[in-house]
C-alpha cells in the first residue's frame, strides 16, 4: 500500500507567509523604481508646467530624448546628451540655492561663426558665475526646430534669477530661416558673432574636414570653379561662410545692430581678457573674467585658463585647437584675399568696425 506523507501545517503556514512577504517586497521595489524613473525624467516638467506649450503626452519623453541626440557639434564636441566635455564643476550650481533655479529659454546666443573661436569664447564665458551656458550645441533653430520651445528649454541648464542663460551653435549665423525663428522666441535676445579672417577661417575649416575625411580633393581644387581663369566657387561651404556681410544683413533685417555684438577671433587669441571684457559689458554683467584667468600656451599658440572654477589645474582647449593648418598654395591664398576684399569692406561698414584683414 502506498504511503502518503503530509506536510506539517506549521510549515505550510510559514511558506504562505514567506510567499506573501516576497510579493510585498517585489511590489515595493517596482513602486520605488517607477517613482525614481518618473520624477527623474520629468524634472523639467515639474518646474516648468506653467509655461508648457506642448501636449502633456510628449513631456515625459523630453529628457529621455536628451540621451538620444548624438550629433557632434561643429567643433567635434559631443552633442546634447553625450556628456559634458567642459571644465568639471562649471555645469553645477554651487550656490546652495539650486531649489530656486529653473530652466529658461536663453537670453543670449553665440550664433557664429564656425572655426572663428566660438568654443573658446563659450568656455571662457563659463567662468563667470552669472552665466549659465549649455556646453554642447543644441542646433535647435536649424535642425530641431520642429521639437518646439519646450524641448529647447528642457536642454538649458538651470539658472537663478539674475543669471544669463545662453547657448552657442555657429551654424545659426548662416542658416536662412534662423533669424526669424530666433526673433519669434525673443525679440530682445542678445546675439554674439565671433568673426575671423575669412581666408584663415576657410583653411581652418578645411583642416577640420580632412581630419575626418582625409581622401577629399585638395583645397585648391574645391576653392575654384575654374582654376585657369581664377573663378572662385563661393558656394563651397568653407568659402561661403566667410561672406559675413551677406549673412549679417539677414540678421539685421530682424534685429537692431545694438543687439548684435561682434567678437574678433584674432583678438580672442591675442587679448582674450579684452574681448571677454567687451562681451561681459554687452551682456550687462560685471567684468569678473579678466586677464588674471589666462596664460598663453606657446606650444598651441592659444590662450589657456589658469585655474578654471572647480579645478586646481590649468585648462587648455581640446587638441583640435591650435593645430597646424593644411598647407595651401600661396597663389591661391592671394586670389582668395582679392575675392574677399570687397566683401570684407562691406562687412566693416555694416559692423562699424575695421577688423584689419588683408
Amino acid at each position: 500500500m502506498a504511503t502518503f506523507h503530509h506536510s506539517n501545517p506549521t510549515d505550510r503556514d510559514i511558506r504562505r507567509v514567506l510567499q506573501k512577504l516576497i510579493i510585498i517586497l517585489s511590489l515595493g521595489i517596482i513602486c520605488v523604481s517607477l517613482f525614481y524613473f518618473f520624477t527623474g525624467c520629468c524634472e523639467s516638467d515639474l518646474t516648468e508646467n506653467s509655461v508648457s506649450d506642448r501636449p502633456a503626452s510628449d513631456d515625459r519623453n523630453l529628457t529621455l530624448y536628451n540621451y538620444v541626440v548624438t550629433v557632434q557639434d561643429e567643433d567635434g564636441y559631443p552633442g546634447p546628451g553625450e556628456g559634458s566635455t567642459l571644465t568639471p564643476g562649471l555645469e553645477t550650481d554651487n550656490t546652495g540655492k539650486d531649489w530656486k533655479a529653473t530652466r529658461r529659454l536663453p537670453q543670449a546666443l553665440i550664433i557664429g561663426v564656425k572655426k572663428g573661436g566660438t568654443r573658446a569664447l563659450l568656455e571662457f564665458l563659463r567662468l563667470h558665475p552669472d552665466i549659465r551656458a549649455l556646453g554642447s550645441e543644441s542646433h535647435f533653430f536649424d535642425r530641431h526646430y520642429a521639437r518646439g520651445l519646450h524641448w529647447y528649454r528642457s536642454m538649458m541648464p538651470k539658472a537663478l534669477d539674475g543669471q544669463v542663460v545662453m547657448e552657442k551653435t555657429p551654424r545659426y549665423f548662416v542658416t536662412v530661416e534662423t533669424p526669424g525663428r530666433v526673433h519669434s522666441m525673443s525679440r530682445d535676445v542678445k546675439l554674439i558673432v565671433v568673426v575671423r579672417d575669412p581666408v584663415t577661417r576657410a583653411i581652418s575649416d578645411y583642416t577640420q574636414i580632412i581630419s575626418k575625411t582625409p581622401h577629399i580633393p585638395a583645397f585648391e581644387t574645391l576653392a575654384f570653379k575654374n582654376r585657369t581663369n581664377g573663378e572662385i566657387d563661393s558656394l563651397w561651404s568653407p568659402l561661403w561662410i566667410g561672406l559675413y556681410a551677406q549673412h549679417l544683413e539677414r540678421w539685421l533685417a530682424w534685429f537692431p545692430r545694438a543687439q548684435i555684438h561682434l567678437v574678433s577671433g584674432e583678438g580672442l587669441i591675442s587679448d582674450p581678457a579684452g574681448e571677454l571684457g567687451k562681451v561681459q559689458d554687452f551682456l550687462g554683467l560685471q567684468r569678473i573674467v579678466t586677464d588674471k584667468h589666462f596664460y598663453f600656451n606657446k606650444t598651441k599658440g592659444f590662450p589657456c585658463l589658469k585655474k578654471p572654477e572647480g579645478s586646481s589645474k590649468p585648462h587648455c582647449l581640446g587638441k583640435t585647437k591650435g593645430r597646424t593648418h593644411a598647407p595651401i598654395d600661396p597663389e591661391v591664398i592671394r586670389r582668395l584675399r582679392e575675392f574677399y576684399r570687397p566683401h570684407n569692406q562691406r562687412f566693416y561698414q555694416m559692423a562699424g568696425q575695421d577688423f584689419g584683414w588683408q
